[in-house]
């Protein structure tokens, strides 16, 4: 389901739709798609409309899902509601992540992300990191820092402590924190070139939204201090590169991870842990910490 509220603008657009989430919440998801495409016969420029026919389509293997991904995707170039993932999925199109889908996604969940993290899926990147690191590091950088769940850990390593991240409601949270110097609001995406050298740069679960990591590891590779250390994590992907899974995050492979990381001017070490839990089942990840 798409991460934000929609309407059509049109009533009796919307209501069919209301009819259709009815149908499909007692398992008629072919009356449900009926019913939306209705409802886009009446009101055909509703972005999220298409995008909510698409996935219902393609949940539930109904023809059609990827047209009606498209037609979302036409009406939001944005992609606000991540139709190109779904796409991807389906083997339809490119499995890029948008970064305005991202941004929408991190300010509905702001509010009550620790919580869902931490309590619900035992999310402990930010401790497994901090179990690798060692010393006292004089400025440090943390990569989609989000509400500060791993700035909670770098604080007492770090005398300056900067945190980025895309979405403007996480960052009100982290704030409220009071644990970074310089919170920022950046698309990690779509970085410039580093002004000056940080001594520690982390990024925990944050690739799982990024796919290819060529550009933002040669990003950090420049970014750091002679002898600086980058400490990340990644869902852990056991074929070649990384791949789109269907909870729409990617997952990396090691040698993948390797080989950008030599060839950023990194030496390296890697453990394997679960991060998080996810529908009862522990997600296997990467704990790297490499230095330049």
């Amino acid at each position: 389901m798409t991460p934000l509220k929609f309407s059509s603008g049109d009533l009796i657009a919307d209501r069919r739709a209301d009819y259709a989430e009815g149908l499909l919440a007692v398992g008629d998801a072919t009356a449900a798609a009926d019913l939306y495409a209705q409802a886009l016969e009446i009101a055909p420029g509703w972005a999220a409309g298409w995008y909510r026919l698409g996935e219902i389509r393609a949940d539930h293997a109904l023809p059609g899902a990827a047209e009606a991904l498209r037609a979302a995707l036409r009406l939001d170039p944005a992609d606000t509601m991540g139709a190109a993932l779904r796409l991807g999925l389906l083997g339809a199109g490119t499995a890029e992540m948008p970064s305005a889908f991202v941004e929408a996604l991190f300010d509905q969940y702001a509010g009550h992300f620790d919580h869902a993290l931490v309590e619900t899926l035992d999310y402990r990147a930010p401790q497994l990191l901090r179990a690798e690191l060692q010393g006292h590091w004089p400025r440090a950088l943390d990569l989609g820092c989000g509400t500060g769940l791993m700035g909670a850990e770098l604080r007492p390593l770090v005398a300056r402590l900067e945190g980025w991240d895309i979405s403007a409601e996480m960052l009100r949270e982290a704030e409220a924190k009071g644990l970074y110097d310089l919170l920022e609001k950046r698309d990690l995406s779509d970085l410039p070139e580093p002004g000056a050298g940080w001594d520690l740069i982390t990024a925990a679960d944050v690739f799982a939204y990024l796919g290819g990591l060529e550009a933002i590891i040669g990003w950090v590779g420049r970014a750091l201090a002679a002898g600086g250390s980058f400490a990340f994590t990644t869902e852990a992907h056991d074929g070649p590169g990384f791949t789109l899974r269907e909870s729409r995050r990617y997952a990396h492979s090691e040698a993948y991870l390797r080989g950008l990381l030599h060839g950023a001017g990194f030496t390296a070490r890697f453990s394997r842990a679960p991060l998080r839990m996810d529908r009862g089942a522990p997600i296997e990840g990467f704990v790297v910490v490499a230095q330049r």
